[in-house]
């Protein structure tokens, strides 16, 4: 079967609304579970830096877990496992006027829970990069340690957690597709089932990769921004990287492979 131009042009521009509603849902996951994954990451840090051992052990036995299991394995034993248990059966949620599928409550807890090791690590690696000074210096202001914690580091903190969390985003756009593995119609899915009924795999899945080009793209300016908007806040605390260094300089120049750690 020879490559058809025309057919790709036509679905790059005039796209069916299985590819925009993937889109969409590929997009509105990613923001969830991101969301979702920097909460339960917040936590899981302030767990492995506290003083009692048990909350320090379930932290650390948490990340090894998650980061030793592929997110594959891990969609298939929440959505199918948790149900052939009896733990949970996901089945589908009505939020006012909302109703949300338990495929799509499986999809965003899967993710929020593996990006939550993730970004563990993260915040610890940039907790421990505020200078024990600043946590001294609030104790003798008379701030107990969870206050000094709340107001004094994580507020600097957070500072450095930006960038490397602009890419666990960009990341999360992508890895949403592996959720087709559990029937999840995102963008990846609904490039497949049209493949199905037209056999023009080449064209579709690259208009497929385009799709997911502009949408990290997007997400880059955006990012860019919010730094930006940090650096002119609080002085060079921040690394802007152009959108240039972005695309082909191999990532940020603070070393948020360093913070992120190996996935």
């Amino acid at each position: 079967m020879t490559f058809d131009w025309s057919f790709l042009a036509h679905l790059l521009f005039h796209p069916p609304g299985s590819f925009v509603q993937g889109a969409i849902r590929t997009i509105y996951l990613a923001v969830i579970a991101q969301a979702l994954g920097v909460a339960l990451g917040l936590l899981l840090a302030l767990w492995r830096r506290s003083r009692r051992l048990p909350l320090r052990v379930l932290a650390g036995g948490y990340i090894w877990l998650v980061r030793g299991t592929p997110l594959l394995v891990q969609a298939v034993i929440i959505y199918d496992g948790s149900s052939a248990l009896g733990l949970y059966s996901f089945g589908t949620l009505s939020v006012g006027p909302v109703s949300v599928p338990g495929v799509v409550q499986a999809g965003i807890v899967t993710l929020a829970l593996n990006e939550g090791a993730y970004m563990a690590e993260i915040m610890r690696a940039a907790i421990d990069s505020v200078d024990k000074g600043q946590a001294e210096a609030a104790e003798s202001l008379g701030m107990r340690r969870g206050q000094a914690m709340r107001h004094v580091i994580l507020p600097q903190a957070m500072r450095v957690v930006i960038p490397p969390l602009g890419n666990e985003f960009n990341n999360m756009l992508k890895v949403t597709s592996l959720l087709s593995v559990i029937g999840l119609q995102e963008l990846f899915l609904a490039a497949q089932d049209y493949n199905s009924a037209t056999f023009r795999t080449f064209e579709i899945f690259l208009v497929t990769a385009i799709y997911y080009i502009v949408m990290t793209t997007a997400w880059s300016f955006i990012q860019a921004a919010i730094e930006r908007r940090l650096q002119a806040r609080g002085g060079d605390a921040v690394a802007t990287v152009t959108l240039r260094q972005r695309l082909f300089s191999g990532g940020p120049a603070i070393g948020a492979e360093q913070l992120r750690g190996a996935r």
